[in-house]
């Protein structure tokens, strides 16, 4: 059961940086740059909370804990490797509206 409260929170903390990135792409297309930056800054401290909890799942399973393999698990790290993606993309995005409107 633990272990199924702790996938949930790798999903959920990475909808919640993905929606955060996509705000920050929004603000900086309105030339909020500051804004844009501040909102990616958040995104990060969502990935981080996943990210952490994944490391703890990774730590079980090296000390010999049998951790089941679930489709729910795979979602998991499939939404986990798809928001740092998207969130590293916005962040070039970002810098590349702030350089043109900065122009």
């Amino acid at each position: 059961m633990e272990q199924e409260v702790e996938i949930f929170e790798i999903i959920s903390h990475c909808g919640d940086a993905r929606g955060i990135a996509y705000d920050a792409l929004k603000a900086a297309k309105q030339n909020e740059i500051k804004k844009a930056k501040e909102l990616l800054k958040k995104s990060q401290k969502e990935l981080d909370l996943a990210h952490n909890t994944q490391t703890k799942l990774i730590q079980k399973e090296i000390n010999g804990e049998n951790l089941n393999m679930s489709l729910l698990m795979v979602h998991a790290q499939d939404q986990l490797m798809t928001a740092i993606s998207e969130k590293n993309l916005i962040e070039q995005m970002v810098d590349m509206i702030g350089l043109i409107y900065s122009k």
